[in-house]
């Protein structure tokens, strides 16, 4: 994803500091002058994923030639989802992948970035490709997505699900073709997005800062 906070930042781990600020109870980290806006509650995650699963069948039917990969770390949990949820529909297996672009980014050299796994044991020559991340942002994390894909081989066609598009924050010419939920945010708030393998509970909401 291009955009996300780090740390457990969820409603029902904040308690009153005392002071200008809110202390999260599970963590380290202080964050002052902040306000919390709920973008997407738990029965809407759940409705949004079988959703986007439902129209990405719709146009690749029974997944002939098609192959989702989810884009690591943050987009795994959401790239699950929608995998489960065209398992459930189609009855079958769903090639699925992981991919890890670490290395491809812009800012590789600018920062210290901890490399995760990329495991697709297939390859994606003349295959449909659907890219999943859970919140698209300026769009270079996807841009380096299509750089690292091209590493195992050429597809047929690339089409992008996310679970949050901020609009407004583009810099590349980058669009998803599914989406869970556009909202339009500025450059000091952010999204997080949390799940219940991770943080205990589904939800994505809005930081500002």
């Amino acid at each position: 994803m291009d955009s996300s906070v780090s740390g457990s930042v969820l409603p029902n781990q904040l308690r009153n500091s005392g002071g200008d600020g809110v202390c999260l109870r599970e963590t380290n980290y202080f964050y002052q002058n902040f306000q919390l806006k709920t973008i997407l509650t738990a029965q809407q995650v759940s409705l949004t994923c079988k959703r986007l699963a439902h129209q990405v069948l719709e146009n690749h039917p029974g997944l002939d030639n098609t192959v989702i990969i989810g884009l690591q770390p943050r987009g795994i949990f959401f790239s699950n989802r929608i995998v489960d949820v065209l398992r459930q529909l189609t009855g079958e297996g769903v090639t699925y992948g992981q991919l890890d672009i670490t290395f491809y980014r812009d800012d590789v050299r600018k920062s210290l970035h901890i490399a995760n796994t990329t495991n697709i044991p297939f390859g994606i020559e003349n295959k449909k490709v659907i890219l999943v991340d859970d919140v698209l942002y300026t769009g270079r994390t996807i841009r380096a997505a299509l750089d690292a894909l091209l590493d195992f081989g050429r597809p047929a066609g690339v089409s992008l699900c996310v679970l949050i598009d901020r609009r407004f924050s583009r810099e590349l010419p980058i669009q998803p073709d599914y989406t869970g939920k556009v909202i339009d945010t500025i450059v000091s708030q952010r999204v997080k997005v949390a799940w219940t393998e991770n943080e205990g509970n589904d939800e994505v909401i809005l930081l500002d800062n």
